[in-house]
């Protein structure tokens, strides 16, 4: 699991309770001063989240949080995409680099004004396709075995 921060409430619930608590020992010492001193020392272990929504929500923009299986989820480093060889190829370089998704579904096959191609007519009913395609299934199956 990788953050890289965040402000929705749920994943910031999620990502506190997964980084878990530690243990706190608490030492407290009193001295009571008055005509008769009295000293004391309270000891207590408590739990503190590592992190609280609140920590999570503010936390550095250049820091993220990796969870790796078996092992304790640590504080990194983002890593600086500029100082990657390929950066310039990215649209955070150059904006002509972007992918147009809509662009790409809606591409149609544009022939030259003077190409020539011949067309042919074929009418091929359900069962005759049906039988077609399970006879290459079974050449398929032949020549492989």
């Amino acid at each position: 699991m990788l953050f890289l921060g965040g402000k929705e409430g749920s994943t910031l619930k999620e990502i506190s309770e997964t980084l878990g608590k530690e243990t706190i020992d608490l030492y407290n010492t009193s001295n009571t001063r008055g005509q008769s001193r009295s000293y004391g020392m309270n000891y207590q272990k408590t739990g503190k989240e590592l992190m609280s929504r609140d920590e999570l929500a503010v936390m550095d923009g250049n820091k993220c949080i990796l969870q790796l299986r078996g092992v304790r989820p640590f504080l990194s480093d983002k890593f600086d995409i500029t100082k990657h060889k390929r950066y310039r190829e990215l649209a955070d370089y150059d904006e002509r680099n972007s992918f147009d998704v809509e662009k790409y579904l809606q591409h149609k096959l544009v022939l030259p004004k003077q190409a020539l191609f011949e067309t042919f007519e074929c009418e091929v009913t359900e069962e005759e396709l049906a039988q077609l395609l399970a006879e290459e299934t079974e050449d398929g199956i032949e020549s492989e075995g």
